[in-house]
Formats: structure tokens, sequence, C-alpha cells
């Protein structure tokens, strides 16, 4: 029986050998057509790691030749299927600058894009690749308008700008939840000057609010007043623009304790409805308590 395992064992190291060998031979010929022949039966059968290295040595040889778009197209393919991605996007970039009209140049470009957009990073980390492939895809979508990717574009596109929104925000609410209200307020509403179409929006107005209403309320009595006012119009405008908020609820109970702490008369229930006649008539006299407040 210990022999028996001994001579599978031996013939599989064998074997083993025998591939390593028949690799390695190719890997290190100077004949193309073995090279080129050997390079795409390990592509067909899946062994994209060893279809990379043959190509990349291959395209030494075939440089300046009829074949070498293929070489290097099929190089690049090898690195990508392989998930190299960053080797694949160099492989594909420069393949586009030597040859901006071969056959495979409009599938390049989309798999370097492809490529850029798998190498992005968390929007915790840095985001310059992220940059890098919104610009790449752009001009690729600006280019190929018929392109028969684009629904993949722009789902990546999406996707990207999302992570670079979802940044932005988090980074600015930071503050709030080290409870310096001021400088979250001052942060959140950055990121809407830089970005009015931040898709965290309504997040990022109920911040907004917050932060003024519990800077307000942690304020010293002399300033209070005037914080307090600031709250109310950052409410305001919450409201004004989503009414129908899930913040909704929240924020009328905060804007009724804000109207206690003004000395104000104000209804107990949190569902309280403002028409827009209602509204623009508060914000006259909010504006107006606002001018007297700083005259004061």
């Amino acid at each position: 029986m210990k022999l028996k395992y001994f001579l599978f064992a031996l013939t599989a190291l064998l074997a083993m050998a025998s591939c390593k060998s028949q690799y390695e031979t190719v890997l290190n010929s100077n004949d193309a057509d073995l090279k080129f022949k050997t390079a795409f039966e390990y592509f067909d059968q899946e062994k994209y790691g060893k279809a990379a290295a043959v190509f990349e040595s291959l395209s030494v040889l075939t440089d300046g030749t009829e074949r070498d778009d293929t070489v290097r197209y099929y190089w690049g393919l090898s690195n990508y299927r392989f998930k190299d991605y960053y080797t694949a996007e160099t492989n594909f970039d420069k393949f586009i600058e030597s040859y901006p009209r071969s056959p495979f140049t409009s599938d390049a470009r989309f798999l370097r894009i492809d490529c850029l957009y798998r190498s992005t990073l968390r929007y915790e980390l840095d985001q310059t690749p992220t940059y890098k492939a919104i610009n790449a895809i752009s001009e690729y979508v600006l280019e190929y308008p018929d392109n028969t990717h684009m629904q993949e574009c722009r789902d990546m596109l999406l996707d990207l700008n999302g992570r670079l929104d979802l940044k932005a925000y988090e980074s600015a609410r930071l503050y709030y939840r080290m409870e310096d209200y001021l400088a979250a307020r001052v942060a959140l509403r950055n990121v809407l000057k830089d970005d009015s179409d931040n898709m965290y929006r309504e997040d990022i107005l109920y911040y907004i609010a917050m932060s003024s209403y519990n800077y307000a309320a942690n304020s010293i009595p002399s300033k209070r007043r005037e914080r307090y006012l600031t709250f109310i119009d950052d409410y305001y405008n919450f409201i004004g623009e989503m009414p129908d908020s899930r913040y909704r609820r929240e924020l009328d109970n905060v804007y009724n304790k804000a109207q206690k702490a003004l000395g104000r008369n104000v209804s107990e229930s949190a569902d309280h409805e403002m028409t827009e006649r209602d509204f623009a008539k508060e914000r006259r006299k909010l504006l107006r308590e606002e001018r007297k407040s700083k005259k004061n």
C-alpha cells in the first residue's frame, strides 16, 4: 500500500515538473510562433497568469509586426482576467496610445476604465483613484456615445459619485459626532455649497438644523436667543424643502423646544402643519427678530 502511494506521488511530481519544464521552455524560447500558440492555449484553458507571462515575453518578439496589437491586447486581457487590475490598466493604457485604430481599441478603452473602477478605494480612504476613474469614464462616454457598455458606465459613475458624496457628508458629520456643533454646521453647509446635488442632502440639512439647535442649547444665556433664531431659520429651510422627511417629527419637537426657550406659546403637537403663507409670515418675523437682536 505504501509503495502504491509512493508511486502515485512520484508520478504527480514528475507530471508537475514536466508541466513546469514545458512552461519555462516556452517562456525562455525565441520561437514567436510557439509562444503565440502556447499563450492562446493557456488563455483558452483560463490559465491567465501563465498566459500573461507568455504574452509579455512574446511582445518583445512581435514589436513592430502585424501581430503586435493582438499580443499586447491579450497580454492586458490576461492580466485583467487574472484580476491584476493595476497591471492590466497599464497594459491597456499603453495599447490605446500605440494602437488608436486597432479593432481591439474600443474594448481596450472600456476594460481600462473597468480596471480603474475596480482599483478605487472605500470612501474612507484616499479618493484620488476615484477622480481618475470618473474622468476616464466620462471621456469614454463622450467619445463613444453609442457604446454597448453605456449602462455599466452609468452604474460606475453613480457608484463613484455616491462614494464622493458620502465621504464629503461623513467628513463634515464627524464634527457633529465630536459635539463641535458650530464647526459641524459650517462644514455641512460647505458640503452643499460645493455640491448642492449631494445625494445625502436630506441628511445634511437635518444635521445642519440639529447642529444649530445643539449649539444654541449649550450656549451661555446671553447668546442663546440669537442662536435659537439661527436654528429656527435652519428648521424653516429644512421643512420648506422636505416637508415629508423622515426627520420631520423629530425636528418639529426640537422646534417646539426652541420656541419655548424663546418664550413663545407653541402647539405641543409635533405634527403641526404650515401653509406656504404661514411659512412666509414666520420667515419675515424671524428676520425682524434677527435684525433687532443684532442691533441690541
